[in-house]
């Protein structure tokens, strides 16, 4: 997945998939998980937002949003699709949008 998201920077001029590339690269004890209650707070309405790591489910969801993450706890996914939103792998928001527009890095 790092080699993809490695050519696709480079072949679309996207420096999100060089930086999520990156946080991915580093050891687990260096990211931290992401709760769904950040998403809350840090995402807008129908935003598409990436997580180089892994999404928990603290927290509540309320608004629809697109997110892609490497690896979700089961309670997040569900949480994301009551909200109305959708769960993504991040190699599914890489095809589906190569250039990177529109797509907000947390992490």
């Amino acid at each position: 997945m790092l080699v993809a998201l490695r050519k696709a920077a480079k072949a679309n001029d996207a420096p999100l998939w060089g930086a999520v590339a990156e946080k991915l690269c580093r050891p687990r004890r260096q990211s931290k998980p992401v709760n769904v209650g950040h998403l809350e707070r840090l995402a807008k309405p129908k935003e598409t937002v990436v997580i180089p790591g892994k999404l928990l489910a603290h927290g509540h969801l309320s608004k629809a949003i697109t997110v892609a993450a490497f690896h979700y706890s089961e309670d997040a996914r569900t949480k994301i699709h009551a909200a109305g939103g959708t769960a993504l792998s991040i190699h599914d928001l890489l095809k589906a949008n190569p250039d990177g527009t529109g797509v907000r890095l947390l992490a």
